[in-house]
């Protein structure tokens, strides 16, 4: 017997690709591949045929993203896990899907043969988290991811390097060759990791800790 897994993803040729790999995996095979939320929901209620063991959900998403399509699996599906796989990274958006009830978060650049183990992990705990999320976990539990502890990872100190500059959120975004939702949740995650409210906030972070020096964009 082989466990379901439906794909939850708007690009097509990503949600295609992750079906072809999905199905090459000794124990998965894709239900069916959906492009939001809206679609899971509708397909769900459909027909009980339609459930699966797993669903693949992205979260940057139109109609209903990853965050409320997990918070809805969850709530009316309890059984059914599901794993986030997505190419956000930052901090602040793992914890909100991990929060909404998802069991894992991925990146798609993540190796097949890790795929396939998150997936068998996922069917026999309910859960599997890479040594970053349980890092992650442990510091959001513990505290230790307040102002004086903080670790950041090389693309937000990208990022905040480039936000003391003048340059606009989508201008920076295509300086580091990201999507600007991407650096929107880079944005949000350092927002709540410094307790800070804007851009200008972050600035000041960025100079009082030698982040960035005046002397950079003298």
């Amino acid at each position: 017997m082989k466990y379901s897994v439906v794909v939850v993803d708007d690009h097509t040729l990503l949600s295609q690709a992750i079906e072809g790999m999905v199905n090459t995996f000794n124990k998965f095979k894709v239900l069916y591949t959906c492009k939001n939320g809206k679609e899971v929901a509708e397909k769900f209620k459909a027909s009980p045929r339609n459930i699966p063991d797993i669903v693949l959900v992205d979260v940057n998403m139109p109609v209903m993203n990853g965050i409320e399509t997990t918070e809805w699996i969850v709530e009316n599906y309890p059984n059914v896990h599901v794993m986030a796989l997505s190419v956000e990274d930052a901090d602040g958006t793992i914890l909100k899907m991990l929060k909404a009830g998802a069991g894992g978060y991925l990146l798609k650049d993540t190796k097949k043969e890790v795929l396939e183990q998150a997936l068998l992990e996922m069917i026999e705990n309910g859960f599997y988290h890479t040594r970053d999320v349980t890092t992650l976990l442990l510091d959001s539990v513990s505290g230790k991811n307040g102002r004086n502890n903080i670790h950041f990872k090389d693309n937000e100190l990208k990022f905040m390097r480039l936000a003391c500059s003048e340059l606009t959120y989508k201008e920076i975004a295509e300086k580091m060759f990201l999507s600007p939702k991407t650096i929107d949740g880079y944005r949000d995650s350092l927002f709540t990791k410094l307790d800070v409210r804007n851009r200008v906030g972050l600035v000041m972070y960025a100079i009082k800790n030698k982040i960035v020096t005046l002397d950079s964009y003298a």
